[in-house]
């Protein structure tokens, strides 16, 4: 019959102090790699959360975000209407050379008609 070993609080367990030592330290480096392994991980996870608030904040519109887009319109609206009034100051231009045109022509019609009634004997 085989020998039958009892296990119990009484039990004396005898083992050379290196190998002892060396359990321990085998048991020590496991759970430093086992802390070392969760530090990262929760790492990681931090560090993903923040970059995806940070890319939450990014993505809404803040009070000067708005302002600033405010006042960009408005200045397009201000832009538009000063085009348009350098177009039509452009016809005005072309408006007023031709009516000096005109006017210059008239001038010299005028200056032949009193000639001509200056020769009739009039004043």
């Amino acid at each position: 019959m085989k020998d039958q070993v009892t296990l119990s609080d009484k039990t004396k367990l005898s083992m050379p102090i290196a190998n002892l030592i060396g359990l321990i330290m085998i048991v020590a480096s496991v759970v430093f790699m086992y802390s070392q392994i969760t530090n990262r991980l929760t790492s990681l996870e931090t560090s993903r959360h923040l970059f995806e608030n940070d890319l939450l904040k990014k993505s809404t519109q803040l009070p000067t975000d708005q302002e600033q887009y405010m006042l960009l319109e408005h200045l397009a609206g201000q832009v538009e209407d000063i085009q348009k009034e350098l177009e039509e100051n452009r016809h005005t231009a072309v408006n007023l050379n031709r009516a000096m045109k005109d006017i210059e022509k008239m001038q010299g019609t005028i200056e032949v008609l009193k000639d001509k009634v200056r020769q009739n004997g009039g004043t």
